[in-house]
């Protein structure tokens, strides 16, 4: 008689790579929308509305500058975690954890936004964390 063995692989393995793959694509979509935002800002610098008196004042011409250059840096994680790769995983994890920082300090230009995306980035930094390809953490 043959025994079936459970698998070493953790039960919610099956969410964490479903949500794997979800992140992978909300790390395209975030990354290509960081791209276009950053564009705005670069091409217009009355696109969002200017803010007098705030701590963390940087030109917009500059917020756009780091928005596209973290949008091409999301993007590039983002097709790497879809195909697999384990370097994809930590890159995502740093790059999305920064992303955050940056929307929490966009949030006066654009609040609702940057709300939106911190919560994306919150399940996103979850998936990737969860997710072990093979039954065990990849770091």
């Amino acid at each position: 008689m043959t025994q079936q063995t459970q698998s070493a692989r953790p039960e919610y393995n099956g969410l964490a790579e479903g949500g794997a793959v979800f992140a992978g694509v909300l790390m395209l979509v975030n990354g290509i929308l960081h791209i276009f935002q950053g564009i705005s800002a670069i091409a217009l610098d009355d696109v969002y509305a200017r803010i007098n008196a705030y701590v963390y004042k940087i030109d917009l011409t500059g917020w756009g500058w780091i928005l596209l250059v973290a949008g091409v840096i999301v993007v590039a994680a983002g097709i790497g975690v879809l195909m697999g790769a384990a370097w994809a995983r930590l890159v995502g994890i740093v790059i999305i954890s920064l992303g955050l920082i940056l929307q929490f300090l966009f949030l006066p230009y654009a609040p609702l936004w940057s709300l939106i995306t911190i919560a994306l980035d919150f399940f996103i930094i979850w998936a990737l964390a969860t997710w072990h390809p093979e039954g065990r953490p990849v770091v």
